[in-house]
């Protein structure tokens, strides 16, 4: 399977040119830096999920924009095929198994969170909702001002829409999946 790098420094490349913007405008719609956003469409770097969502967000896109994959009829999508991108020193891995690359308007992850982990996402776009599945581990979700825990084979539904928090709530690696849906 292709290195996630690659695909996103493919689709940031080619979503920029479809809306002739310069590196330097860019910049300015997502907060990342110029710099930041060369290396990042040469494949250099291994950038964040929260420098990737600021980037989504300047380019007015879904997250999976960045991470489609070339279409293919049946595709099989295994973990440990995935490049996950890391956040929090690498103890959260986010696996983008189905981007929403087709306009779907869903996108499907697989997240793991070492114990003691924790990741705030920024906000996803106007009425974004997003379904959490806990396969293991305890999940602490803050998000609209609520503080929620969700455990081993719980689910969750919340508006994803303002910045939200995920947190290893418990002893072990919390895994889990989420499905975004993009209105």
């Amino acid at each position: 399977m292709e290195d996630m790098n690659a695909i996103v420094a493919r689709n940031i490349r080619r979503l920029r040119d479809n809306r002739q913007l310069s590196l330097d405008e860019l910049a300015r719609l997502s907060g990342v830096s110029r710099s930041m956003l060369a290396r990042i469409e040469r494949g250099e770097g291994n950038p964040t999920l929260s420098t990737l969502w600021k980037v989504a967000n300047g380019l007015g896109l879904p997250f999976d924009e960045l991470t489609v994959r070339p279409k293919a009829d049946f595709e099989l999508v295994r973990a440990e095929d995935v490049q996950p991108i890391l956040e929090d020193g690498g103890r959260v891995r986010n696996y983008s198994v189905f981007p929403d690359g087709e306009n779907r308007r869903f996108a499907v992850y697989y997240m793991e969170l070492e114990p003691g982990s924790r990741w705030t996402s920024e906000a996803h776009m106007r009425g974004t909702v997003e379904f959490i599945t806990v396969f293991s581990g305890e999940l602490e979700l803050e998000a609209a001002g609520r503080s929620l825990r969700v455990g081993a084979r719980e689910n969750l539904r919340f508006p994803a829409d303002s910045e939200h928090t995920y947190a290893n709530a418990g002893e072990g690696v919390c895994a889990l999946e989420m499905i975004l849906y993009n209105p």
